[in-house]
């Protein structure tokens, strides 16, 4: 009996020493992971979060960058939402983010399931959508200028030849903002049709072969099969969209001469000023840095917001399996 029991001690003792070396294995693993992490740990606390709570203490404060912050309190949210600017840039952004979501999202989807098809010279159709992708968009305002200038621009041409007037295009407060997203989609859609493309990938095929089998057209098999396949993706490309859209500011400051002047981005009567144009000429052209943080988080609030209502509208329309 007792060497029964010596034995069993014995076999637990074996059991028991792997997993201590297994324990301190992990541990040292542990050590060696949260090292090589450090860095960008430092970067993030002192860099992204650092400045997160720095602009917040600035939007409560009256500073100008040259002098020390000054406590306001909530002077600078009350200016701002008195401020008829502020109400201005907010409907621009809003009105660009309802013209351009939709559009490059249904146009994305539609270039991507003809892109997804067995066609010659795919891989070039392919590059062919992404090469806007990655120019500049000091390119893009070239190519635009070369289209859209009042002076010398194709489309002025083409409207002379047909008998129409010229437009200002750019310079028109009602035409410029539907034209920069115009430009803007064309510049981004190829981005979001490589998402969605990637989206059509996981649609099992058999299903497409099952429709065709009972008889469902190319339509039918879209809206039944294709669109509800990939909501998951769709969901995807609105989250990016909507907030990349909400902090657009390189294409509107180039496209509207603010390159040149930053005083003068935003068009002709403000007409393209949206909030993050509007936020850096008030803290980096008249030096309000504590009423543009107050800008930054008004517009971080109303991001995360509509991030919050999307999250919960995703469960009546979006399908995971």
């Amino acid at each position: 009996m007792v060497e029964n029991t010596g034995t069993v001690k014995a076999e637990r003792g074996r059991a028991i020493e792997p997993k201590k070396i297994r324990r301190k294995k992990l541990n040292s693993d542990g050590k060696w992971g949260l090292l090589m992490v450090t860095p960008y740990l430092i970067h993030f606390v002192v860099f992204v979060l650092g400045s997160l709570l720095a602009s917040l203490y600035f939007s409560f404060s009256d500073y100008d960058i040259l002098n020390p912050p000054k406590w306001k309190g909530l002077d600078n949210y009350t200016k701002l939402f008195h401020e008829p600017v502020f109400w201005k840039a907010l409907w621009n952004t809003l009105y660009f983010t309802i013209l351009f979501v939709p559009l490059q999202t249904v146009l994305a989807l539609i270039l991507a399931v003809a892109l997804n098809q067995k066609l010659r010279a795919l891989k070039l159709f392919r590059l062919a959508h992404f090469l806007p992708v990655i120019s500049s968009w000091t390119v893009i305002m070239y190519v635009s200028d070369a289209i859209f200038n009042p002076r010398f621009g194709f489309a002025n041409s083409f409207l002379i030849k047909i008998g129409l007037d010229p437009q200002k295009w750019l310079q028109d407060e009602h035409l410029v903002i539907p034209l920069l997203v115009i430009i803007a989609v064309w510049k981004g859609i190829g981005y979001i049709m490589v998402i969605f493309l990637a989206g059509l990938q996981n649609v099992p095929s058999d299903v497409y072969e099952a429709a065709e089998i009972d008889g469902a057209g190319t339509f039918r098999k879209f809206l039944n099969i294709t669109v509800p396949l990939i909501s998951g993706t769709t969901f995807l490309v609105l989250i990016l969209s909507t907030i990349s859209t909400f902090q657009a500011f390189e294409q509107i400051y180039v496209m509207t001469g603010g390159a040149m002047d930053a005083s003068s981005a935003g068009g002709p009567h403000k007409a393209s000023l949206v909030l993050m144009i509007y936020l850096y000429q008030e803290g980096f052209s008249f030096l309000r840095m504590g009423y543009a943080s107050a800008i930054a988080w008004v517009l971080f609030v109303i991001l995360f917001v509509l991030t919050v209502v999307q999250m919960l509208l995703q469960k009546k329309w979006v399908h995971y399996e």
